[in-house]
């Protein structure tokens, strides 16, 4: 008999060692054909087939004892997987439904929020070219022109900082989503065509290879061939 388990091992044969057991001899005479040398004449060609059949008996069997094997445990991990679905789905509802508690008010104060970033960019832009105007029109002999545009440099640098804080003061927990819409299918493909050649051609060649497995009986020859030929199995 073939020997699929460990010698000396105390367990009870499992549904695949039984079923392995069962088609000793099926499994013993593939073996002895199964050496590397093509089959030459009639006869061991019918005596191979003979044993192809038997171990697709085999095989069959071999399903339904591993289905006997796995089912229990299977069985198992559904009913586990089941009681943690009970709590994580639970817990998603309610991430959900907190999220809309707070979403709508977010979008605002975001919306707030890069306003008030624009407008402080801007203000430091503003202040920047203040400063520079005075700076360029500062007479060097005249303390107060000196004493103004230092004032005015300050003055652009704490904008700037300003503006660097305003960057800094995001809403937590949004994020940017970016999102499209086709608004012209034809003028899509228009432009794949112009300015994407080889993906479309990438893409066109694999549908139109599925497309022509699907449908190839009703395609003339001379698009797709289409031919019968026998092989083993």
């Amino acid at each position: 008999m073939t020997d699929l388990a460990p010698q000396g091992h105390n367990n009870p044969p499992s549904p695949m060692e039984v079923c392995a057991s069962e088609h000793d001899d099926v499994i013993s005479e593939g073996l002895n054909w199964a050496d590397g040398e093509a089959v030459t004449d009639e006869p061991s060609m019918l005596a191979v087939d003979a044993i192809i059949k038997g171990v697709k008996s085999y095989r069959s069997a071999l399903v339904k004892a591993g289905k006997d094997h796995t089912a229990p445990l299977h069985d198992v991990w559904k009913a586990a997987v089941a009681d943690v679905k009970v709590y994580t789905e639970d817990a998603d509802r309610l991430q959900a439904a907190l999220v809309s508690v707070v979403a709508p008010f977010k979008a605002k104060l975001a919306a707030q929020k890069e306003a008030e970033r624009q407008a402080a960019w801007q203000a430091a832009r503003d202040a920047e070219r203040a400063a520079e105007a005075l700076a360029a029109k500062a007479n060097a002999a005249n303390i107060e022109d000196a004493r103004a545009a230092d004032a005015a440099r300050h003055a652009a640098l704490e904008a700037k900082k300003a503006a660097s804080a305003a960057q800094k003061d995001t809403v937590k927990g949004m994020r940017t989503v970016t999102k499209h819409e086709v608004c012209d299918m034809r003028g899509l493909v228009n432009w794949i065509v112009t300015n994407d050649k080889a993906a479309m051609k990438a893409a066109m060649t694999v549908f139109a290879t599925e497309y022509a497995r699907k449908t190839h009986a009703d395609i003339p020859d001379a698009i797709v061939r289409t031919w019968t030929e026998k092989e083993a199995y």
